[in-house]
C-alpha cells in the first residue's frame, strides 16, 4: 500500500516520512492553506527526497501557466488539484493530474473525469480544501474503487487507517492532519501505520 504524506513544509519532517514508508511528500502551493510552502522552499526538500519518493503539489483554481511553472521549478511529479477545476482547466497542466473530488458534492460528476486523471476521495469543505480530519462515506468510496484507481483522504489516522484500507482497497492513501502533532509552527509526521496489515 502506497502512503503520501501531504503538507510538508519542512526537510525534516519530510525525511520522518520518507523513513516511516511514505511513498510520496505533498506540498501545498495553495496560499489559503496554514500549510503552505513557496514553491523555492519546497524545490529544496524535493531536490533532497530519495529518487523513489515522488513530489506532489497541490494547488486550489489556480492558473496553469503557475501550475506549469512550480512544477518544473520543484519538478514534481504530479499536481493534485483541490479546487472548482473543469475538464477544460486540465488540458494545460503538463503533469500527471489528481483531481480531488468529493462524493456526493455539488460538482462535476465524478463519472466525467477521464480515466487518466487519478481522482482523490475527500470531505467536501469549498473553505478548508481538505485537511478537515473528516472521515468520508468509505463503502460509497469502494464502489468507485473497483471500477477506477481511487487515493483515499480525509480522516486517516494510525488507528483507522488500516479498517478504511480492507474496506475500501484504494491504490494510495493520503494523509495530513490525522498525523500531525502541529501546524504553522511545525508538522511532524507521527505515521504508525503497520505497513504488513495494510496491504492489499
Amino acid at each position: 500500500m502506497l502512503v503520501k504524506v501531504c503538507g510538508i513544509t519542512r526537510l525534516d519532517d519530510a525525511e520522518a516520512a520518507v523513513a516511516m514508508g511514505a511513498g510520496a511528500i505533498g506540498f501545498v502551493f495553495w496560499p489559503g492553506s496554514p500549510r503552505f510552502i513557496d514553491p523555492f522552499r519546497a524545490a529544496t526538500i524535493a531536490a533532497a527526497l530519495p529518487p523513489f519518493v515522488t513530489p506532489v503539489g497541490v494547488f486550489v483554481n489556480q492558473p496553469a501557466s503557475y501550475i506549469n511553472a512550480v512544477a518544473a521549478r520543484v519538478r514534481l511529479g504530479a499536481v493534485q488539484l483541490h479546487g472548482d477545476e473543469a475538464l477544460d482547466d486540465l488540458r494545460p497542466i503538463a503533469r500527471p493530474i489528481i483531481k480531488a473530488v468529493a462524493l456526493g458534492a455539488p460538482q462535476a460528476p465524478v463519472t466525467a473525469w477521464p480515466s487518466q486523471v487519478t481522482l482523490l476521495l475527500d470531505a467536501h469543505d469549498p473553505v478548508q480544501r481538505g485537511g478537515t480530519g473528516r472521515t468520508i462515506d468509505w463503502p460509497a468510496a469502494a464502489e468507485l474503487a473497483v471500477r477506477r484507481q481511487v487515493i483515499l483522504a480525509g480522516g486517516l489516522t494510525p488507528e483507522n487507517v488500516t479498517t478504511c484500507i480492507q474496506t475500501v482497497r484504494p491504490y494510495f492513501v493520503d494523509v495530513r492532519s490525522g498525523v500531525e502533532v502541529g501546524v504553522n509552527v511545525s508538522i511532524r509526521p507521527v505515521i504508525e501505520i503497520d505497513r504488513r496489515n495494510t496491504e492489499r
